[in-house]
Order: structure tokens, then sequence, then C-alpha cells
């Protein structure tokens, strides 16, 4: 009974403040500043977990994880290098490609695109492409019964065919250098261009700049095209973990024969990433502060509690209470603002963070506007992936920042001096 009477006195300081609208009016600001910061927090880190999650499965599960690219010469034992690529622990999948860049006409003047060559049934190995075209559409890429020769369709991006004007069934005119006049004579002479002629048989829509830029045909198409024959450009694998890219990139380059250029998203992608960690360090330590700026209203609430209760801590003090347990009492009032706080913040933001998506698509429908434009971000809606870990670990922080800031204020008051106060008092 001894030890919870610091609990139950704290808590009839508690309530009996609330009479005096200053001293209640601080404590509810130090709540809802504890609250705000808390939901927004986890809100933020929602977010970024958000982005996160899209970057890897969306994003990075189109473009190249990591890549082998012939240095001087097309790849010729492909398939050799595919099967050695599968048997190296943690690479899932490995496929060819061929690739080509060049200019298409539009109107007031040209759009570079790149080409990738692919086999439909290979790229499934590495890249989640098909997730966004038909499968009409991503069959179309097959070789027909012709083979090669007669197999030149094309899949666009949804974004790149409009900015073009081109349908299903639409001719598309690829102006590209004549690498096969090229690879013939001398390398350093300025090849001429080639006109390429692709029927459109699909689209793909993915977001971002890899829709306005890239474009997809037969593997066989590309690689006749080039006069590379049975050879590839290069090999492209996809990683179990993405932050084993540029290891098993060089494990498997480093086996081969042939010399290669290495590359894994961590150079030609990992901008985004690191924007994204950044983004989420600095709203971490902006929020953090928000807490903080909320417990020193903790402070002034207990010292301005402590300064009204001088007389009745004195009082207690003379009948008995230790002064650890005075301190037990305005710890305990500081705690309950913080519980409060961090309470109503978990259950606001855990809320928001679980309908992020639905409330930006509500806004975005309400203001007619378009938060995130699918032409400039991979993306072109606001994600969110809502971890406990976040939400434990965010309220544990704010909870622990508000008990702290309650010790000067209850050591203040165990340090009440009982005559003086009764005396002052009086």
């Amino acid at each position: 009974m001894v030890r919870l009477l610091s609990l139950w006195i704290g808590w009839r300081f508690y309530m009996a403040r609330q009479s005096n609208s200053f001293i209640s009016f601080i404590s509810f600001a130090s709540t809802a500043g504890i609250t705000l910061g808390v939901a927004v927090l986890i809100l933020v880190l929602s977010a970024m977990n958000g982005f996160e999650e899209q970057l890897k499965e969306r994003f990075l599960g189109v473009v190249p994880q990591a890549e082998l690219v012939g240095a001087d010469a097309p790849i010729d034992n492909w398939q050799n290098m595919v099967e050695a690529a599968n048997t190296i622990p943690g690479i899932v999948g490995a496929a060819p490609f061929v690739q080509l860049q060049g200019l298409v006409q539009k109107k007031g003047g040209f759009h570079g695109i790149k080409l990738y060559g692919i086999n439909p049934e290979l790229e499934n190995s590495v890249s989640n492409l098909r997730e966004f075209v038909s499968p009409a559409h991503w069959a179309s890429l097959g070789v027909n019964k012709e083979g090669a020769k007669g197999n030149n369709a094309i899949l666009l991006g949804e974004s790149l065919a409009k900015k073009l004007g081109l349908a299903i069934g639409d001719t598309l005119v690829l102006y590209a250098p004549n690498q096969q006049v090229k690879n013939r004579s001398n390398k350093n002479r300025l090849a001429k261009a080639k006109s390429h002629r692709f029927v459109v048989s699909g689209f793909y829509r993915l977001g971002g700049e890899i829709e306005q830029t890239t474009a997809y045909v037969s593997l066989n198409y590309s690689a006749k095209l080039l006069g590379l024959g049975d050879g590839v450009s290069g090999v492209r694998i996809k990683v179990d973990n993405i932050f084993d890219a540029p290891r098993l990139i060089r494990e498997l380059g480093y086996s081969q024969q042939q010399y290669m250029y290495m590359s894994d998203w961590t150079r030609t992608q990992g901008h985004l990433y690191n924007d994204i960690q950044l983004v989420r360090t600095i709203m971490y330590l902006v929020l953090a502060l928000v807490i903080a700026v909320a417990c020193f209203n903790i402070v002034s609430t207990l010292v301005m509690a402590v300064r009204d209760k001088e007389s009745e801590i004195a009082i207690l003090m003379t009948m008995g209470l230790k002064r650890i347990q005075v301190m037990g009492i305005f710890v305990f009032q500081g705690a309950l603002n913080g519980l409060l706080g961090c309470s109503l913040g978990a259950i606001i933001g855990t809320v928001l963070a679980l309908n992020l998506s639905a409330i930006a698509a509500g806004i975005e429908s309400l203001l007619g506007i378009q938060l995130l434009a699918g032409d400039i971000y991979f993306i072109d809606f606001l994600p969110s992936k809502l971890m406990s870990i976040d939400v434990i670990v965010v309220t544990s922080i704010a909870l622990i920042m508000s008990l702290l800031a309650t010790l000067y204020p209850a050591w203040k008051a165990s340090k009440t001096a009982p005559a003086r106060a009764l005396a002052g008092g009086a």
C-alpha cells in the first residue's frame, strides 16, 4: 500500500490541477505535442518504408539488379554463363539480353529510347515486367513460326506510346547506328544510321522515366539486327538480397574468360535508395526534436505544479512521506502526460499509416491534383508500409524522453523545505 501511495497522490494531483486553467493548458499543449510528433513520425516512416518496398519490388524488379556486358565483343556462350550464375548461392535467376539505343521521330523532333531484346521465358526469372503487361502483349515477344526474321513486335511504355501517338498495330521506325558496318570497319569511324521497323504489339505501365525511355523486343530478332548471330550483348541476374548484388556479379564476372563490364543497381539506381534513407533520417531527427520540445512543456507543467502544491507537499512530508515518494508523485504526473500523448499518437499514426494511400487518393480526387506524377517518379501513388517495430521504437523513445523530462521538477519537489513552505503559505 505504501508503494502505491505515490501513484495515488500523483493521480489526485493530476486530476486536481485541471482546476488551474493555465497549468491545464500547458499540460494539454505538451500532450498534444507528443501526440502530433509520434503520429507524424510513424506516418512518415511508413511512407518511407512504402517507397523502399516499391523501389525493391517494382522498380528494381524491372531494371537490372546486376549485369555483365561484353567489353569488346558479344557474349557467345551466354547459356553457359546462365548455368554458372544459377549455381552461385544468392543468385535466383539469370537471363540474356541484347541492348540497342536509337532515336524515334515525334512531333517537333526526335526522342531517344533504349531497346532491350529479351527472351520472355528466361526474362521471368530476373524481372517482374510481366506483372505490368497483359499476357497477350507479353506473349507477342516470343519467337513465332517464322523464327526471329518475322518477329519484329515491340513492347512500349504507355506514356511513350502516348507521346509518340502510337496504338497497337502501328509501325515504329527506330534510327540507330549500323552496328554491323561498325563491327567490320574501323571502330573509331562514325557509323551511319540505319532504320529498323517494328510493329507495336503491346504496352506496359510501370511509371517513371523507364516507361518513357525503354522498349522491349524479341531477343532473336534484336540479335539479328545487330549481326550478333547466337551471341548477346550481356547477361543480367536477379539476387535474393539486393544488397548482395555487387558481390555476386563480381563473383560471376571473375569466373569468366571474356572481358566484360560489370554493373549493379547501386551504381545505376543507388541514388534513389540513398535519397529515401536520407529523407528518413532527416525526418526522424526533425520530428524527434518536435517531441523533445513537447517534453519541455512537461517540465514547465510540473514546475508550476510543484509551485502550486508546495504547501500540500510540506504537509505530506511532515506526516512522514519520504523524499523519494515525493519524486514518485511528480514523475507519475509527468508520465501520465507522456503515456497519454504516446498512446494517442501511436493510435492516430497507425490508423493514418494503414490508410495513407487511400487518403492521398482522396485528396487527389477532391482537389484535382496529382501528388506524384507517374512520368517523373517511378510510382504515381503514395505508398505506405506500417512496421510494428517503427511504432514500438517511436513510442518507446517518446515515452523515455517524457520520463526524463520529469526528473528535474520531481527532484526539485523532493527538496521542498516543509517549514519554509508552511511558513510561506501562512
